[in-house]
């Protein structure tokens, strides 16, 4: 019987490294804060903001048939030099200048090879069996990162303003660059059987897959709703902090992995995929009804159920039916869509603020990530087409 062992050396040495990435990450989720003080609009957040997925877009063939060929560990070096050197530059930030969006662009390219290496190296690691309870377990690395960057950052504004916010994400970047030098190749551990890699686009188009891409989407812009806009909201609303509301998210995420992680692979994870994403919903759309700080902080923990369970079910389908050979390349297009879908919800939502405040908004998002899931639902993504 094949080793169903979840915490490996292995597995920790990589969600340590992951978790110091995602550190450096959760502190610019201030970054919004900046750009208002410096005179920009909501449209133009959105816009800044979520220019940077483009790299993710445009480079994540490469990036995909990269870790396939060569292996993930450099894809994960390059990765982390090039997160080390955008945030330190953004130390130099005092304006809204045009090499700014450039900036933004190399920091979403160094994100998109981090984050489509470790989660695939991850994978690697994890018994098939038990995928879904594994990239949940993995996933906390990153949830406990968000809050922990957070509250990071309200200290650092607090202590040196932007510039202490990002030499503190300066510092945590370091420390993941050197735990990702010290990691050791690991090739897919899935059964390959022989197979030969298709193409980037074959993997794109498969038919079981569609269904899995579509409904990824749909909670990748939710998502991107309440990350990307929830600072700004805090400083117009006046209820709470950032690092309040994502250690409660957070929180509640990762208690659900550690203690009912075993449920999607028991239950089957396309099975849990409306139920996560219906609480993301109703989680959006508390936040879009609140007037009261604990109606904010219940929607922290409604949305942390549906993150805790909706990511890795997702991460997990796209395993399960893609072929062993082609697990980087499915990870790339995972990663392209949820940095597209920031590229597309920062400023479409940013208008949609301003047209309808932050309450019509996150309401609006609500609506769409329901329509979503129960299209999902209703049968399509449990339809398994030829391979």
């Amino acid at each position: 019987m094949a080793d169903a062992t979840l915490v490996t050396p292995r597995f920790l040495h990589c969600a340590a490294a992951n978790f110091m990435h995602m550190v450096a990450f959760a502190m610019f989720l201030h970054l919004p804060g900046l750009l208002q003080l410096l005179g920009a609009g909501p449209p133009l957040i959105g816009a800044l903001v979520s220019v940077s997925a483009i790299s993710s877009v445009v480079f994540s063939p490469l990036i995909g048939r990269a870790m396939d060929r060569r292996g993930r560990r450099p894809v994960l070096l390059l990765g982390n030099v090039l997160n080390v050197c955008a945030v330190a530059l953004y130390l130099l930030v005092d304006a809204i200048a045009p090499w700014l969006w450039a900036l933004q662009i190399v920091h979403g390219l160094a994100q998109t090879l981090m984050y489509a290496g470790f989660f695939t190296y991850a994978a690697d690691t994890l018994p098939a069996a038990r995928m879904t309870q594994g990239l949940a377990l993995f996933g906390t690395s990153a949830l406990l990162a968000i809050s922990v960057g957070g509250y990071l950052g309200d200290l650092a504004i607090a202590m040196g303003g932007y510039a202490g916010l990002f030499a503190a994400a300066l510092l945590a970047a370091l420390v993941a660059l050197m735990l990702t030098f010290t990691l050791g190749e690991t090739r897919s551990a899935g059964p390959v059987g022989g197979e030969v890699a298709r193409r980037w686009r074959d993997t794109l188009r498969q038919r079981d897959l569609l269904p899995v891409w579509l409904i990824a989407g749909t909670f990748f812009v939710a998502q991107g709703g309440v990350f990307v806009f929830y600072k700004t909201w805090v400083l117009e609303s006046g209820l709470g902090t950032l690092g309040g509301f994502f250690t409660l998210y957070t929180t509640t995420a990762i208690v659900l992995r550690v203690t009912l992680g075993w449920l999607p692979d028991r239950v089957g994870p396309a099975r849990m995929v409306a139920p996560s994403l219906l609480a993301y919903a109703a989680g959006v759309g508390i936040l879009g009804a609140a007037s009261e700080l604990w109606q904010a902080m219940l929607a922290a923990v409604v949305c942390g159920v549906g993150h805790g369970y909706g990511f890795p079910v997702l991460l997990s389908l796209v395993h399960e039916r893609v072929r062993g050979t082609e697990r980087g390349a499915a990870m790339s297009i995972f990663t392209a869509i949820d940095d597209g879908s920031v590229l597309v919800a920062g400023p479409t939502l940013g208008l949609a603020a301003e047209a309808l405040g932050y309450d019509g908004m996150f309401l609006a998002v609500a609506g769409l990530l329901t329509a979503g899931a129960l299209v999902f639902v209703s049968h399509i993504g449990f339809n398994r087409g030829p391979r």
